[in-house]
């Protein structure tokens, strides 16, 4: 049995382990090594005192054990850490929403280590426009004849209906019922419009809206229609809405402006990924909505941000409101805004590097294969697995109610379900999976290759073949 007095005297002094710890040892820094050693070293001291004597490493092995739990509580203490994200939510809120692809990630890197052209013009040697390159991308991809760049889509919305009813305080701005929608954070279409000195004037029923609606509702106060894509939630059963077509025919015989937020921001069409109902951009402005807004770290696979096309005419108020400085956008978001809408010239080339749309393109056989490839070599290594099959979503908001054919690798082991998922998420890059009808299951749609190896090894280490179930 253990000695008490032996093994306090065997825990080293703060100092010697500090001198087995290089200066960039793991990422972490040494003052950080310093602070969660003493802790550790605490805890230990306490343990033994405590009779919690086989708690404690033995002689050989004290030292390593310490220096590993201190670089472990580092990097769990940080607030925004690596993960991997085998839910099989493509868009998870929770974990981040878009994956940039390394080309932005990159340009991100470049931005922010170094001194950037973010406001000076090369060839003419003055400054230059902040957001010259990225409104020359979304001109190309979607045919804006002008756009702008704010901190997220809520802050467009604002902005938009700041900027249209200036000078016109009190007016109306025509909603559908329907369309009164509260998504992430507590924004609510009703309270920004209220906050931008507008009167929110509904039309038409929850379930049913008709054109005929809008052109009742319009009087001599009425200063905007706004139309809002249901992103986060579905009407479904004895449903009728308007089209944007529809309402931008209304908005011009009326000289009314007709703003659409179409939410998840679609550069390409979805439709062949299976997402139906998500409006693009283009097709938007071509249907003759003055202004268009939406989100860039969603269907488009950008940082967050919120980008707003539309009209010279009303892009221009919106660049000399003084909501604009507030919201705008530093370079790190502009360089990854950019590094990303590059890719879209070339629909495979986007598919290819943009996270969400590579995730969104693979198909059920190709999940298929990668998971029984993944199971085959955790049962190779000694671990224990099965292969079943599973539904993805897009997430964040974005074509609720759609399942996509996906497949997962479940961990087999005599250990509760819970006990496993714990395991997984205690790792020093936690592995995130979702637990359905008492399973973990590691879906493969939202992993990366490259995290291949540490879910095998990862998951090998927690089952063995006698703990299958």
């Amino acid at each position: 049995m253990k000695n008490k007095e032996i093994l306090l005297k065997q825990i080293p002094h703060v100092d010697k382990l500090m001198q087995s710890i290089a200066a960039d040892d793991n990422g972490v820094y040494r003052h950080e090594v310093l602070d969660a050693l003493r802790d550790v070293l605490a805890e230990l001291r306490e343990n033994l005192k405590a009779g919690g004597v086989d708690t404690v490493p033995c002689d050989d092995d004290i030292t390593q054990r310490a220096v590993e739990m201190a670089v472990q509580r580092v990097h769990s203490g940080k607030d925004v850490r690596r993960v991997i994200n085998a839910t099989g939510v493509i868009l998870h809120s929770n974990l981040g929403r878009a994956c940039l692809s390394k080309t932005a990630a990159q340009a991100v890197i470049e931005a922010a280590s170094s001194y950037c052209t973010l406001e000076y013009d090369i060839e003419k040697g003055k400054r230059g426009n902040r957001t010259g390159g990225v409104e020359k991308y979304l001109r190309d991809i979607t045919g804006c004849r002008s756009s702008l760049i704010v901190n997220n889509n809520a802050a467009a919305v604002l902005l938009i209906l700041s900027a249209v009813v200036s000078g016109n305080v009190g007016g109306n701005v025509l909603v559908s019922r329907g369309e009164l929608v509260e998504i992430g954070g507590g924004f609510r279409v009703p309270e920004i419009i209220s906050q931008c000195g507008c009167v929110l004037r509904e039309v038409g029923t929850t379930n049913k809206t008709r054109i005929s609606d809008y052109s009742a509702a319009i009087d001599e106060k009425t200063v905007a229609i706004l139309k809002v894509h249901s992103s986060n939630f579905k009407v479904v059963g004895f449903t009728e809405s308007v089209s944007i077509g529809e309402l931008a025919l209304l908005g011009k015989k009326h000289n009314i402006p007709v703003i659409e937020d179409i939410g998840s921001g679609a550069l390409i069409d979805v439709r062949r990924y299976g997402l139906n109902d998500e409006p693009l951009a283009k097709d938007s402005l071509l249907s003759g909505a003055d202004i268009v807004s939406f989100s860039a770290d969603k269907l488009l696979g950008g940082l967050q941000c919120g980008i707003i096309l539309g009209s010279e005419r009303f892009i221009a108020a919106m660049k000399k409101h003084p909501l604009y400085r507030a919201f705008r956008v530093d370079k790190m978001t502009i360089a990854a805004l950019e590094g990303t809408l590059r890719m879209y010239g070339d629909i495979r080339e986007a598919e290819r590097n943009v996270p969400v749309l590579t995730m969104l393109s693979l198909s059920a056989e190709d999940l298929r294969m990668r998971a029984q490839m993944i199971c085959k070599r955790i049962v190779k290594q000694g671990g224990a697995a099965e292969v079943v099959n599973s539904k993805s979503i897009a997430g964040g908001g974005s074509v609720p109610g759609l399942d996509l054919e996906s497949y997962a690798v479940v961990p087999r082991s005599k250990e509760s379900t819970e006990r496993i998922e714990k395991q997984l998420r205690a790792l020093p890059v936690p592995i995130i999976g979702h637990i359905e009808n008492d399973r973990l299951l590691i879906d493969v749609r939202t992993i990366f290759e490259e995290d291949f190896d540490y879910i095998i090894d990862a998951v090998t280490k927690i089952t063995t073949t006698d703990d299958q179930v």
